[in-house]
C-alpha cells in the first residue's frame, strides 16, 4: 500500500487527464448536434488534392503518437508534461468553443471502397466512426505541431535527434493526411497552424532565445 501511495503521489499531476471528462462528452454533444445548416468548410485549393488512401497510416498514428507524448513527459518531466497539457488543452477547449458558436464542416469526402484495399477499408470505417462536421481549426494538425514542440523543447530529448527528426517527419505526415484524406479543408489547417502558433507564444514564451526560435520555426515549418 505504500508503494502505491508513493507512487500516486509522485504521479499526482496526472489529474490533468480529467480534462477527457469535459471534452469528450462536449465532443460528442457537437457531433450529434452539428447535423445541418452548418458553414462548410471549402478552398478551390481542396479541389486540387487529390484522394490517396495510404495516409490513412499517419492519420491513424496520430492517437499513438498524442499518447505516447503525453505518457512520456508525464512519467520523465512534470514541466514538460505541464507545458505539453495547457497546449493540447487550451487548443482543444479553443476549438471546443468556435464549433460551437460557428457551426462548421465539409462537403470533400469522396465514395470510398471498402473492398479496394485496407487502406480503403480503414478509412470507410473512419467516415462511419467520425462525422464531416466540427472540423474548424483541425485537431490532428494543431495537437501534432503541440507534441512536436513538445518534443523540440524537451532537454532530454535534444540528445536523442533520431527521435526529433522522427516527430518532425510524423508531424508532417500528419498535418498531410488530414487533405489528402478530405478529412478536412486547408482552412482548417491553416487555422490549426495560426491557433498553434499563438499557443506556442503563451506557453513556450514570446522572449525566446536565438535556438529556441530555430526550433519553433522548424517544428511549424
Amino acid at each position: 500500500m505504500r508503494r502505491i501511495a508513493a507512487l500516486i503521489h509522485k504521479y499526482k499531476h496526472a489529474w490533468l487527464l480529467l480534462y477527457a471528462c469535459i471534452y469528450l462528452p462536449w465532443f460528442c454533444y457537437l457531433e450529434r448536434t452539428v447535423t445541418g445548416n452548418y458553414h462548410v468548410m471549402h478552398a478551390a485549393l481542396d479541389d486540387l488534392i487529390p484522394f490517396c488512401e495510404y495516409f490513412i497510416v499517419p492519420y491513424l498514428l496520430w492517437f499513438l503518437y498524442v499518447g505516447a507524448a503525453i505518457f512520456y513527459f508525464l512519467f520523465t518531466s512534470r514541466e514538460d508534461y505541464y507545458k505539453l497539457c495547457a497546449f493540447l488543452f487550451s487548443g482543444m477547449t479553443i476549438s471546443l468553443i468556435i464549433c460551437t458558436f460557428f457551426r462548421n464542416g465539409t462537403d470533400l469526402r469522396p465514395v470510398v471502397d471498402p473492398d479496394k484495399n485496407v487502406f480503403c477499408a480503414l478509412v470507410s470505417l473512419i467516415h462511419r466512426a467520425d462525422t464531416s462536421t466540427n472540423v474548424f481549426p483541425s485537431i490532428h494538425v494543431y495537437n501534432s505541431i503541440g507534441v512536436h514542440l513538445a518534443v523540440s523543447h524537451s532537454e532530454r530529448l535534444r540528445r536523442r535527434p533520431a527521435i526529433r527528426l522522427g516527430s518532425g517527419i510524423l508531424m508532417v505526415l500528419i498535418c498531410l493526411s488530414t487533405v489528402f484524406l478530405k478529412q478536412h479543408s486547408v482552412i482548417d489547417l491553416i487555422g490549426a497552424v495560426i491557433l498553434a502558433y499563438i499557443m506556442c507564444g503563451i506557453i513556450y514564451g514570446y522572449s525566446w532565445s536565438a535556438q529556441d526560435k530555430k526550433i519553433t520555426q522548424k517544428a511549424l515549418g
